[in-house]
């Protein structure tokens, strides 16, 4: 780490990535496996940002059930019948335990492109593609916020996590991954974002850093 790379932990952002039943639930209809594990971990870094009032972005995915805006490694499924993050369907919600209140995510305004916000200094973002920065406000939404430092955590590092890291990287930002609080890591990607410069840390190490 420099004074390029080096967090800055006032102007930070914690990013959380598709952690919505379908994916997370134990034999929720593409349950990705640790994903249920992680959310204790996941809980922590949204206590402390919110007892902060640090900006947390959820990530989501919706995938119609005409498959129209389905990518197309998963649109022969969808199209021939698994229903997964349908839109305003409870396997699309975020995980009770991560959610700020009650309301329900508004499918309408997400894929519209809009921002929805859940809770004070929380919102959400719909992305179409694997990289949460791909045809999306996020990076307008960070700089209009003067973030310069973007906490990953999240469901799947091989896909989502890791393509949303690395378009972040291009994008400038500063990085930290919370290694137990993303589903599907490993040690060569950990190593391989070592070598981009993004901390690698642990959620009770990240804390006491984050106090």
């Amino acid at each position: 780490m420099d004074k390029y790379t080096h967090p800055d932990y006032e102007n930070i952002a914690l990013v959380t990535i598709d952690t919505q039943n379908d994916f997370s639930l134990p034999d929720a209809v593409c349950e990705i496996k640790n994903t249920f594990d992680i959310i204790p971990n996941m809980v922590k870094l949204l206590g402390k940002f919110r007892e902060r009032n640090k900006p947390i972005i959820h990530i989501v995915r919706f995938y119609k059930e005409d498959a129209s805006n389905v990518d197309i490694c998963r649109k022969k499924k969808v199209q021939e019948g698994l229903n997964v993050v349908v839109p305003n369907s409870e396997g699309a919600e975020l995980v009770n335990e991560l959610k700020p209140n009650d309301d329900m995510l508004d499918a309408e305004k997400l894929l519209a492109g809009e921002v929805q916000e859940i809770g004070s200094n929380e919102h959400v973002i719909y992305k179409p593609r694997w990289g949460a920065f791909y045809e999306t406000p996020l990076d307008g939404f960070l700089k209009e916020r003067g973030i310069t430092t973007l906490v990953f955590s999240g469901c799947n590092f091989p896909n989502c996590p890791r393509t949303s890291i690395y378009e972040a990287s291009e994008r400038d930002y500063r990085l930290i991954v919370i290694e137990d609080a993303i589903s599907g890591i490993y040690d060569k990607g950990i190593e391989e974002l070592k070598n981009i410069c993004c901390e690698v840390i642990k959620t009770d190490e990240f804390l006491k850093i984050f106090n």
